[in-house]
């Protein structure tokens, strides 16, 4: 068996661990059992959740067997790592639907198939019959309050003016820790994997095992994923990208990628692809050398992408980014199109206006591509005008022949500005 946690460090996925010697000798030369946990906060994992997915996903082709635990139990209280503020709670129609639906992404990130498959696991199955006072008796009594606000995730809440924390989410590190001893028990699981935000509630957990069941456990963390700019990592214009493709396209999910800065790049090859280190390597030398390809940057789009929504949604995103601002993009199919489009701004028009005709100058006002019929004409007469693709006439008229699978027509200004009518009514 390869060496795991060499890999890893080079990835830069190794930022906190418990007895670190030890688990780097057990990861190479033991067969162990690991787990992460995802509360159903919402209806769809996002690209922050990914990098753990991914390590996930790594530890389990290095021969480990993998679980994906969905927090159906601790979902209902809320984890306050990394949060500034309460959750609100959810209600158990919302609660059910988010289980449901993060179980299957994270099965579809894992192997599950066969006798060594992952296995997906519900904390709800031993958390929603404890019983209070028998868990306050035996769990309860192992946990330090001075020891617990201690830890960052608890402390940085409470030292917030306005900023407080409810007993149900002080409770959530006994819930998680409870979670390890339960898998402990179960499956013989020894490792806990998460973000470094986590770090706290893993550490509690390792502590846990051993008090209760006199084994050893193990906690690893990764660093949080951060952007060299500031900003942060999973946000653009419409919000956070979501793994569902009904949030968030495969084409729009395929340019999040795409669009990484430079200097992101290499770090996002290495912690969420599967690439090999010598591909990633002749990538970033790439990258150094040609910026301006951006070979690395739709490695890195093509690779995420099969990975979440499979290389058939990656081929058509790789596809339709090859031909958005040329006159193929007539020949992209509706949905393709339609994911393609989603992020580009636009202005609704009337199919009768269509069916009188729309001068291709009206357009361009009415689009904001021109501010006036003065530089409407002048855009015209550089050539620099294109409808759905083809380079527009001055005289050209808009009609329902031009408009793309019944909805659109996209008008471009010069190589890469675009606007989208969008064609309303029946």
């Amino acid at each position: 068996m390869a060496s795991l946690f060499d890999e890893l460090q080079w990835r830069g996925l190794i930022h906190q661990a418990t007895d670190r010697e030890m688990l780097a000798q057990r990861l190479d030369h033991d067969r162990m059992v690991g787990y992460i946990g995802f509360d159903p906060s919402a209806g769809s994992l996002h690209v922050g959740h990914l990098q753990q997915l991914c390590t996930l996903r790594r530890f389990q082709a290095a021969g480990h067997q993998a679980i994906g635990l969905v927090g159906g139990g601790t979902g209902m209280i809320g984890d306050p790592s990394g949060k500034s503020e309460e959750r609100n709670l959810l209600g158990s129609e919302e609660l059910d639907a988010n289980r449901a639906a993060i179980r299957a992404q994270v099965a579809a990130l894992l192997d599950t198939g066969g006798a060594e498959g992952a296995l997906l696991v519900d904390n709800s199955d031993w958390l929603a019959p404890a019983r209070l006072l028998e868990f306050l008796r035996d769990v309860g009594k192992h946990f330090s309050v001075n020891e617990m606000i201690r830890k960052d995730s608890v402390r940085n809440r409470l030292e917030g003016r306005e900023q407080s924390l409810s007993f149900t989410e002080f409770s959530y590190m006994l819930l998680q820790s409870w979670d390890f001893v339960q898998l402990h028990d179960r499956y013989g699981c020894e490792l806990q994997l998460g973000g470094s935000d986590q770090w706290g509630n893993i550490t509690e957990g390792v502590d846990l095992v051993r008090r209760l069941r006199g084994a050893s456990a193990y906690g690893l963390t990764s660093p949080l994923v951060t952007k060299s700019d500031g900003t942060k990592f999973g946000k653009t214009e419409g919000g956070s990208v979501w793994l569902d493709p009904a949030r968030t396209s495969p084409y729009a999910f395929y340019q999040f990628w795409l669009r990484t800065p430079d200097a992101d790049t290499g770090p996002y090859l290495r912690r969420f692809t599967m690439l090999d280190r010598g591909r990633i390597e002749e990538l970033e030398q790439a990258l150094g050398e040609h910026p301006e390809r951006r070979e690395a940057q739709r490695a890195l789009a093509a690779e995420m992408t099969a990975v979440v929504h499979g290389p058939a949604e990656a081929g058509r995103a790789e596809a339709a980014a090859a031909v958005l601002f040329t006159d193929k993009v007539a020949d992209l199919d509706g949905p393709t199109l339609a994911g393609a489009l989603s992020d580009a701004p636009s202005t609704v028009v009337g199919r009768a206006q269509l069916e009188s005709g729309v001068p291709v100058l009206d357009a361009l006002r009415l689009s904001g591509l021109a501010g006036s019929n003065r530089d409407a004409r002048q855009l015209l007469s550089q050539g620099s005008v294109y409808i759905n693709g083809a380079r527009a006439a001055a005289d050209h008229v808009l009609t329902p022949a031009d408009v793309l699978h019944g909805r659109w027509v996209i008008l471009r200004k010069g190589k890469a500005t675009q606007h989208v009518l969008v064609v309303a009514g029946g």
